[in-house]
């Protein structure tokens, strides 16, 4: 632990956040965070302005938690930024939100390439505008040689979707001849997932009040530590993040076994 707090260097923490930051960093944080960002519009509706406007100020969310993310020592950021089911969304709102990658990714990739970020996306790259692609591959270029922060944008992603794929190439591969059904095992599945090179999330955080999973990463968060808040995406801040690590690191993680307690 002491060693990812100094290759981080955890001096940020001290002078930006606090010492409440300092004992969260120290008690052991979340390899792996993942986030429902839910609650852009009613953020915006509560304030008589369009959706856009809520989209438009989580992004700054993003960028607030991001950094402290990075500075507490996680591993890796998966940021739920637009699902497979949001097309159904009015069109201008989607194209709205096609467009804050660009303008995330613009604006803050210097502070990610200085904060030792590495940008990576998941998801299906098939109907995203190529303005989209362009942003999230000048950033994944920027950035592939950074080994900090992972900060993982799941765009145009559903977890369904996702598992059938998965099956389907399994069984093309049984229908070939090059794999015997009995030998598909849990880690077969799990290496074939677009998230395949992460570690599996530690803990996921919704924002909003919405206590559902959302199509999002099924599979992958078959162990993990679920908080949610009623906090709206862009009312989220360091102190939500604070909070919700504090709780994660008072709970008792047996995965199926009987971790600190005592057997009969």
């Amino acid at each position: 632990m002491f060693n990812k707090l100094l290759k981080r260097n955890i001096e940020p923490v001290v002078v930006e956040y606090g010492e409440r930051a300092m004992a969260v960093a120290g008690a052991g944080v979340p390899s792996h965070v993942a986030i429902i960002m839910d609650g852009n519009g009613r953020w915006a509706k509560k304030r008589s302005m369009p959706r856009i406007a809520g989209h438009h100020e989580g992004m700054k969310t993003v960028r607030k938690i991001t950094k402290l993310a990075s500075h507490l020592g996680v591993d890796v950021l998966t940021l739920y930024a637009f699902s497979t089911e949001n097309w159904k969304r009015p069109k201008m709102e989607v194209d709205f939100l096609m467009r804050l990658p660009e303008e995330f990714l613009t604006s803050f990739l210097p502070e990610l390439i200085e904060e030792n970020v590495r940008v990576e996306m998941m998801g299906y790259t098939d109907n995203l505008p190529a303005h989209t692609l362009q942003a999230i591959k000048k950033a994944k270029e920027a950035t592939k040689h950074n080994d900090g922060l992972v900060l993982n944008f799941a765009l145009n992603y559903g977890s369904r979707a996702e598992i059938v794929d998965t099956v389907k190439n399994l069984a093309a591969l049984v229908k070939a001849g090059e794999l015997d059904p009995s030998e598909i095992s849990e880690e077969m599945i799990t290496s074939r997932l677009m998230t395949s090179a992460l570690p599996e999330p530690d803990l996921l955080i919704r924002t909003s009040g919405e206590v559902r999973l959302s199509n999002f990463m099924l599979w992958q968060l078959a162990y993990t530590e679920l908080w949610f808040t009623d906090t709206l995406w862009p009312d989220f801040g360091e102190d939500c993040l604070l909070e919700a690590f504090e709780v994660y690191q008072k709970r008792n993680r047996r995965f199926g076994g009987l971790k600190g307690e005592e057997v009969n």
